[in-house]
């Protein structure tokens, strides 16, 4: 009975192991994502996923306006939305699933407009979405196909440096999906500040 009991806790910790990525502790490479509904965006208006049902290639980039990581991105955010806006099988959106206040949705509706985004910025208010993609940085990318599963997760590219920066790890994914075929890196450490999670109280 003892050697059972062990068995069922090594069990209850490997497993969640076995089923997360390299890195992501929570999904995996393949693994069909949790959709979202109703996330407000700084459009005014609120989204799903169901919005970019007949994409072949979605990217979600979490991101926030605080991170000096995430705002050194912003212009190659920026250019990787302007690249695949040209190609209506593609589809770029950003979270935000921070939890301060210079995170809010007024604050990222500011943000947007001072940073001229053109593309969909969403507050992902309740960090239902952050948490079940285990998303831990800003920014992370993820690249989904068109049955929404992950291609492709992790950095953008190989430098944070954008002058030192020599592959793009999003958009080989993207081209990979178009193409067919599988991207030859799928996952990468994504590195970031942490995401500021509601700490919950343990009992």
């Amino acid at each position: 009975m003892k050697s059972l009991i062990s068995l069922l806790m090594l069990l209850t910790i490997l497993i969640p192991q076995l089923l997360a990525g390299e890195y992501n502790p929570t999904v995996s490479v393949g693994e069909v994502l949790a959709s979202w509904s109703d996330l407000p965006g700084i459009d005014g208006e609120t989204h799903s996923w169901n919005d970019l049902k007949d994409k072949k290639a979605v990217i979600v980039a979490f991101t926030c306006n605080t991170c000096p990581y995430a705002v050194e991105y912003e212009t190659r955010l920026k250019q990787l939305a302007t690249k695949w806006a040209k190609d209506e099988r593609v589809a770029l959106v950003a979270v935000n699933s921070n939890l301060v206040e210079e995170d809010s949705l007024e604050a990222m509706q500011e943000k947007g407009k001072a940073a001229q985004f053109d593309f969909p910025y969403f507050k992902d208010e309740k960090q239902e979405l952050g948490k079940a993609w285990g998303a831990t940085r800003t920014p992370e990318f993820f690249v989904l196909d068109r049955e929404r599963k992950v291609v492709y997760m992790g950095a953008l590219d190989d430098d944070t440096n954008a002058e030192k920066a020599t592959r793009n790890y999003v958009n080989e994914a993207v081209e990979a999906i178009l193409a067919g075929k599988k991207p030859e890196v799928q996952e990468t450490v994504p590195i970031g500040c942490n995401i500021r999670y509601k700490r919950s109280r343990r009992r």
